[in-house]
């Protein structure tokens, strides 16, 4: 089971055209940093969001071998080919700014180091700032940017859901992938999400790793229906059954049978209540209750015999 990475396209993120020069990549992307660097918008969650595209669209951009394949596989299949930490890996964003010339900290230069991911990938981008123009400058110690969220579906049986379960997932492919394992609580429902810590994308500063989200995804029972915490199964019986009654036996999700009785008279869709024998809302939660739904056959053919039967009953008022 891997992550699902969306199509991404690094040209127009940049904001350059596919056969841009190296050089306007590079103009390209130390306009738009500079703009969205979170040194500038603090507190300002999709500033911070757009800077890591940036990094991510010029880290594969600026590498040769890395746009080569990028322009060959299209989006998708290069993120298949390619994680998170293959892409910034000896990537060097620090550089651009000083290939450029901005003046920090009145002519010291940026203060930039690795790392740790293979190259330098910056963690501080901004020192006491002297920007030409006469702007005000301003000294901050730049914040390690956290890397994106990812999210993952995760399909579960509906036997699973019963007891809860431990499911092990591989992070990436091949031989590198990471191996986690992931309790799944008991009761839990579609659309739950579960938040695995530092497991989602690398940072492109060499701050935290981003979360995954692991969403959750109840697959269809062949017997039996969802309700909340209720089971609902579907019990055929004949006309005759629902008029003078019967004894039928019932499956339940634990793998036991029980014998129900089904009272004479019985009416189309009738419910039947087994308590304590639907799921549980939560790991150590009462179960809800299993409801047996009575379908009762209305035959589309009659033998003679069945035939004459059915009229003398129309006969006698039935």
């Amino acid at each position: 089971m891997t992550v699902a990475v969306q199509n991404t396209d690094y040209y127009k993120t940049l904001g350059v055209e596919k056969g841009a020069s190296e050089d306007e990549i590079k103009k390209a992307y130390r306009k738009l940093a500079m703009k969205y660097h979170p040194d500038r918008n603090q507190g300002n969650k999709e500033a911070e969001e757009k800077f890591k595209k940036l990094s991510e669209a010029y880290a594969v951009l600026s590498d040769k071998e890395k746009r080569k394949a990028y322009d060959t596989y299209g989006s998708a299949d290069f993120h298949q080919r390619f994680s998170q930490e293959d892409i910034f890996r000896n990537a060097d964003l620090g550089s651009i700014f000083r290939e450029f010339g901005i003046n920090f900290g009145g002519g010291s230069g940026a203060t930039f180091r690795t790392s740790g991911m293979g190259g330098g990938i910056f963690d501080e981008l901004f020192g006491q700032s002297d920007i030409r123009g006469g702007q005000r400058g301003f000294h901050q110690q730049a914040r390690a940017v956290k890397g994106s969220d990812l999210q993952l579906e995760l399909p579960i049986t509906l036997d699973e859901v019963l007891g809860g379960v431990e499911k092990t997932i591989a992070l990436g492919r091949g031989a590198g992938a990471e191996k986690v394992a992931v309790k799944i609580p008991a009761g839990i429902e579609t659309g739950k999400k579960l938040r695995m810590a530092g497991k989602g994308a690398p940072s492109p500063m060499g701050g935290p790793s981003g979360d995954l989200y692991l969403l959750i995804r109840v697959e269809p029972h062949p017997l039996f229906q969802r309700d909340g915490n209720d089971l609902v199964v579907d019990k055929v019986i004949r006309f005759s059954e629902a008029v003078l009654g019967v004894e039928i036996e019932v499956p339940t999700l634990d793998g036991k049978n029980l014998r129900v009785k089904v009272p004479a008279g019985s009416q189309q869709h009738a419910r039947l209540r087994l308590k304590g024998k639907g799921l549980p809302d939560g790991p150590a939660a009462p179960r809800g209750d299993l409801f047996v739904r009575i379908v009762v056959e209305i035959p589309k053919k009659l033998s003679k015999e069945q035939k004459r039967l059915v009229e003398e009953l129309a006969a006698a008022g039935l």
